[in-house]
């Protein structure tokens, strides 16, 4: 079973200590159920300098939120909803708002 939300969804967190941001899904990760979201969860790390970090210190990232504590805002009715999967007569597969029964695209 694949993830309902996918790369550069917005979403809407609704549970934990970062209950009510929104934010575009940066990454995700399947196989843990989390995701990387714009702007949410930010962790200071300190860092030595390496190649990516040249310059090392405290470098601020977004670190991982697992996948239950957020919820799709569909692009249409711009309210946060569930997702159905349905299956077209031709076989291909949609991502569709359970609210305004509108496909969202990806």
């Amino acid at each position: 079973m694949g993830l309902a939300i996918k790369k550069n969804d917005t979403i809407l967190v609704v549970a934990g200590k970062e209950k009510g941001k929104k934010g575009r899904v940066l990454s995700v990760m399947p196989s843990d159920n989390k995701l990387i979201v714009e702007k949410v969860n930010v962790i200071k790390r300190h860092m030595k300098p390496s190649k990516k970090y040249s310059q090392g210190g405290i470098i601020e990232k977004e670190a991982p939120i697992h996948i239950s504590n957020v919820m799709l805002i569909c692009p249409r009715c711009n309210k946060p909803t569930k997702i159905a999967n349905i299956t077209f007569d031709d076989g291909k597969k949609s991502r569709v708002c359970k609210k305004c029964k509108e496909a969202i695209s990806q």
